[in-house]
């Protein structure tokens, strides 16, 4: 029977006592002397003809208050490193509760039900059963009626710490838990379901059977995930960087993601949304919907003109006959107020152009690793909203 250590492979333990210094030694240097706490866990393989084969994390209580070095957030760091452990679908979870306290505030039964709220996967473990009050027991709880859980709980009596300092043998401690559940009445009745030796054998099977259910979603999950990295090494076996049917193809694609980017940005359904200013497509919006009206909102010409200039129009078309109809005198007006139009619409195609540029210039920075492509896309496409401006200008 040996013990090794992840941290000094070398070393065989045959000692316990060893063993359980090496622990605090480690602990120490890791963490520092003054109660400190470390995410890292110390790796302790024993090797025996009597032990199961179990993998056990033993994870720490949860402490409120920090005491010598531990930081003020210390509860939330020790919760957050137990729930890395505990929320892993194909662990399964002891919560071990002391029976001297109530079940209803067991921090472990608590954060054993936030990651396994049907208990699929927590067994219960009640400890300290020699320390209750008098008069008290924990059989409800035992029983699995106070708060049920699927897998159930054990009851087990270990060593005090005077046992401990005064090296009581295992064996002997085993003994005098046997005796305890035998010879109480309240746990008399099923004194062969409790016991550290019961919670081995309950473990190891209860191991056996959660292997033997997440074995087969493990195994199609590895199965797709190799056939998905296999499909990548035959597209890399025949890999050559400088083909230049790759380079077109991946020109293409970059071309063709700019195409769709800048598409998205102007519908509005782009994978960035810009949250601190309008942009793209909103923008354009903005200046068709506010700023071009407020321009024509602006625009100002007196009534009483107007009203004498259309009167001196319609004299002017009748001359001498009065034959002619007022339709001329109308558009000669009309000319002259659209004129004014002029002024707002150009501004407007200016302020969508500027956008149009920006909205080129954003949609090219994910070619910023090829400065020269990058440069001639915004060439060309600046170039052709360029000559496309000078056509809208002309129909406007």
């Amino acid at each position: 029977e040996y013990a090794e250590f992840l941290h000094c492979k070398s070393k065989k333990f045959t000692d316990f006592d060893e063993v359980r210094q090496e622990i605090e030694a480690e602990t120490d240097r890791v963490t520092g002397t003054n109660k400190g706490i470390s995410p890292v866990p110390i790796n302790l393989r024993v090797y025996s003809p009597h032990v199961l084969n179990l993998t056990l994390i033993d994870l720490p209580g949860i402490t409120k208050v920090p005491v010598g070095d531990q930081p003020q957030d210390i509860e939330y760091q020790i919760k957050d490193m137990i729930l890395q452990f505990i929320s892993r679908e194909s662990s399964l979870i002891l919560a071990v509760t002391p029976a001297n306290m109530d079940l209803a505030n067991s921090d472990a039964l608590k954060m054993a039900k936030e990651v396994d709220p049907q208990g699929l996967r927590t067994i219960g473990v009640i400890t300290k059963l020699d320390l209750m009050d008098e008069g008290t027991d924990a059989r409800d709880v035992l029983e699995n009626k106070l708060l049920p859980l699927r897998r159930g709980y054990i009851g087990v009596v270990n060593r005090s710490q005077k046992d401990i300092d005064g090296k009581k043998d295992i064996r002997a401690a085993l003994a005098a838990e046997r005796k305890f559940f035998l010879s109480h009445p309240a746990y008399r009745h099923m004194a062969d379901r409790m016991g550290t030796p019961h919670l081995q054998k309950v473990l190891n099977q209860q191991l056996t059977n959660h292997i033997r259910e997440t074995l087969p979603s493990l195994r199609s999950k590895l199965q797709s995930q190799l056939l998905s990295l296999e499909k990548e090494v035959e597209e890399y076996k025949n890999f050559r960087p400088d083909d230049p049917t790759r380079k077109t193809k991946a020109l293409l694609q970059m071309v063709q993601q700019f195409g769709v980017d800048f598409e998205k940005r102007i519908e509005g359904s782009g994978d960035q949304v810009d949250t601190l200013e309008l942009s793209g497509g909103a923008r354009i919006n903005r200046i068709f919907h506010e700023r071009f009206p407020f321009e024509l909102v602006k625009m100002e010409f007196d009534e009483k003109d107007l009203r004498r200039e259309i009167s001196y129009a319609i004299k002017n078309i009748h001359g001498v006959t009065g034959l002619f109809t007022p339709d001329l005198a109308f558009e000669a007006i009309v000319k002259k107020q659209v004129v004014k139009l002029k002024e707002p619409c150009l501004k407007c195609v200016d302020l969508v152009i500027q956008e149009l540029i920006n909205t080129v210039r954003q949609c090219t920075s994910k070619l910023g690793s090829y400065p020269r492509l990058r440069e001639e896309t915004e060439r060309i496409v600046t170039t052709h909203i360029r000559e496309r401006e000078g056509k809208t200008k002309d129909q406007v």
